[in-house]
C-alpha cells in the first residue's frame, strides 16, 4: 500500500515554524495557564500582624473579594490564630478554632480558598520573644529569625503549628514565608556552615525541611521567592511541588537575584504586587507608586506564564520595637510601621481586579475617571483634579529632611499637602461619601503630621520661640483630638475599639511627649 505524500505549502511551512516558536517560548518561561492566558489564581493577602479585624468585617470584606472576582486568600493570621498547643503565641485579638473553621467554611461558599501563612524563618518575633522559643533564636539579641540548624535538629515548633493549621483550613497549600532572612550566618554554628558550604545551602536544607513537613500533610508548600532567586543554585534542590511566589512592588525583575533561574526552574510560579507597603505609613501613601505597579506587574506576570497572582496588603514593615522589662525580658512589641487601615484602599483594590480581569495594562487615567464616575458621580474634569490630588508630593520626611529628587523643605511640602486638602474638600462627591472621607482624612493626618515635623525641625536648629512653639504644640493636640474622632468613625467597623485607642495613641504620641516636656521649661 502506497502512503500519500503530505505536500506543505510556503503559508503552511509559516504557519507551523510560528507556532513551534510560540510553543518554544512559553517552554521557556515555564507557560502553564490555560489558552486564554488567565490567571489561576487570583488572590489576595490579608496582613493581621497588626490591625486586626473583627471576623464580621472579614467576612463581609471575603464577600466582597469574591463578588469581584477573587478566588484566593492568603491569611497572614501570625498571633490571631489559636494555636492550642503552644498558646503563648496567640495574642489578645486572636480568634476562637470555631471562628476560624467557619471563616474558611463561609469563604468556600463563595468560591474562596483560605491558603494560611505561617512564617517559620524570619519575621517571627511574636514567637520567640518567648522564653520558651529562645533556644531557637539565630541571634539572641534580635530575636526576628529562627536558627536553621537548631530548628531543623527540634522541628516540633513548627510540625505542630502546621499540623493545626492543616486541620482548620481545606485549601491544598500552605504558605510557609521565607522572605528576608537577614540574619542567616549569626549563630556561631551557622556561621561555621556557612564558611565551609555557604549561606544558599544553610537556607534552603532548611526550608526542603518545612516544605517536606508541609507535605507529609498532604499540602503543597508556597514560599516567597526573594531569598531562594538570591541563591539560584540551591533551587532545584526544592520539593517539587513547591510554589514559589516572586513579589515585585516596582523594581527590576533581577532585584534580588537573576530571575531567568526563576523561570528556568520549572517550580510553579505566582507573581504578587503590592497594595500597601514600604514606605507607606498613616502620614504617607505613595498612590502613583501603588498604581503603577498594578499597572506594569500584573501584565508582566501574565507575559511569563504566573499561574497565580496575589496582591500583598502590608499593615505593617514587621519591624519591631520591643518594651524590656530587664535586660533580657520582653515585656511587649510594637510595630515600628503603622499603614492606614484596609479600608481606605477601595480605589487600588479595584484598580487590581480590573487588571487581572484585562488582558491589556491598566490605564490609569482611563481606571480612575472610570472608578470617579462610578463610585462618587464625578465628571472627567473633577476626576483628572482628583488624581492629579491624590499622587502630589509623595515625599517622606527623614531626620527632618524631605527625601524628594529635587531639594524642598518641610514647609514647602506642607504647602503642597494643604492644596490637597483644599482640593479633596472642594470636591462633592455625590455617591459613597464615606469612602471619599478616607482620602480627606489622610490628607489631613499628613497636614497634622508636617506640622509637627517643622516644629521639630525648628526645635533641632535651636531657632525658636518657646512661647509660640508650645501655642503650636497646643493647637496641634486640639486638632489631634479632632482627627481620632473622625478616625473611629469611618474605621469602627474595621478595627477593634482597643486597636483604634491604641492606633490614635501611636500615632500623636511624639507631639504630646514634646509638649510635656518644653512646657516644664516655662
Amino acid at each position: 500500500m502506497q502512503v500519500p505524500r503530505l505536500v506543505v505549502n510556503d503559508a503552511d511551512m509559516k504557519k507551523l515554524l510560528l507556532f513551534l516558536l510560540l510553543f518554544l517560548v512559553c517552554i521557556q518561561t515555564g507557560f502553564s495557564q490555560t489558552s486564554d492566558n488567565k490567571f489561576q489564581v487570583r488572590g489576595f493577602h490579608l496582613d493581621l500582624r497588626i490591625q486586626v479585624m473583627p471576623m464580621p468585617a472579614l467576612k463581609t470584606f471575603a464577600k466582597r473579594l469574591s463578588e469581584s472576582g477573587i478566588n484566593t486568600l492568603i491569611m497572614e493570621w501570625e498571633g490571631t490564630y489559636p494555636f492550642e498547643k503552644h498558646p503563648l503565641i496567640p495574642n489578645r485579638y486572636a480568634y476562637t478554632k470555631a471562628e476560624i473553621v467557619g471563616f474558611v467554611k463561609y469563604c468556600n461558599t463563595l468560591g474562596i480558598d483560605v491558603i494560611p501563612l505561617q512564617q517559620s524563618f524570619g519575621h517571627v518575633e511574636y514567637i520567640l520573644r518567648n522564653e520558651k522559643y529562645k533556644e531557637l533564636r539565630e541571634d539572641q539579641k534580635d530575636y526576628s529569625q529562627v536558627c536553621p540548624l537548631q530548628t531543623k535538629q527540634d522541628s516540633a515548633l513548627f510540625t505542630d503549628l502546621y499540623t493545626e493549621l492543616a486541620s482548620t483550613h481545606t485549601s491544598k497549600y500552605i504558605h510557609i514565608g521565607g522572605d528576608e532572612t537577614y540574619l542567616l550566618g549569626h549563630d556561631e554554628r551557622c556561621k561555621l556552615m556557612v564558611a565551609k558550604e555557604g549561606k544558599s545551602k544553610l537556607y534552603i536544607d532548611y526550608i526542603r525541611m518545612l516544605c517536606n513537613i508541609v507535605i507529609k500533610l498532604g499540602k503543597r508548600p508556597v514560599l516567597w521567592a526573594d531569598i531562594a532567586m538570591k541563591y539560584p543554585e540551591a533551587i532545584n534542590l526544592l520539593p517539587k511541588g513547591t510554589v514559589l511566589v516572586d513579589w515585585n512592588y516596582g523594581w527590576s525583575m533581577n532585584n534580588f537575584g537573576d530571575h531567568q533561574k526563576l523561570m528556568e526552574s520549572g517550580y510553579e510560579i505566582w507573581g504578587a504586587p503590592a497594595l500597601r507597603s514600604h514606605p507607606d505609613n498613616y502620614f504617607l501613601t505613595q498612590w502613583e507608586k501603588h498604581f503603577n505597579n498594578i499597572r506594569n506587574f500584573v501584565p508582566v506576570a501574565r507575559d511569563l506564564g504566573y499561574k497565580g497572582i496575589v496582591m500583598t496588603s502590608w499593615s505593617t514593615s514587621g519591624a519591631y520595637s520591643s518594651v524590656f522589662e530587664t535586660d533580657e525580658n520582653i515585656t511587649d512589641l510594637y510595630a515600628i510601621r503603622h499603614v492606614y487601615p484596609i479600608s481606605g484602599f477601595n480605589i487600588l483594590l479595584a484598580a487590581y481586579i480590573e487588571s487581572i480581569k484585562s488582558p491589556k495594562p491598566l490605564d490609569i487615567e482611563m481606571f480612575v475617571t472610570d472608578y470617579c464616575k462610578k463610585q462618587y458621580g464625578f465628571n472627567q474634569q473633577q476626576s483628572a483634579v482628583f488624581w492629579k490630588a491624590l499622587k502630589a508630593a509623595p515625599y517622606q520626611v527623614m531626620q527632618g529632611e524631605v527625601v524628594a529628587p529635587k531639594p524642598i523643605s518641610i514647609n514647602q511640602l506642607l504647602d503642597s499637602t494643604n492644596r490637597v486638602a483644599k482640593t479633596l474638600n472642594s470636591l462633592q462627591p455625590t455617591r459613597n461619601l464615606q469612602e471619599f472621607e478616607h482620602y480627606r482624612l489622610m490628607t489631613d493626618i499628613r497636614i497634622h503630621y508636617l506640622k509637627y515635623e517643622a516644629i521639630e525641625k525648628m526645635i533641632n536648629a535651636n531657632a525658636f520661640n518657646l512661647n509660640k512653639i508650645l501655642t503650636q504644640l497646643k493647637s496641634l493636640m486640639a486638632t489631634s483630638n479632632e482627627l481620632d474622632k473622625r478616625f473611629i468613625v469611618l474605621n469602627k467597623d474595621y478595627l477593634y475599639p482597643a486597636e483604634l485607642a491604641q492606633e490614635n495613641e501611636l500615632r500623636n504620641v511624639k507631639i504630646r511627649l514634646l509638649y510635656q516636656r518644653l512646657s516644664r521649661k516655662k
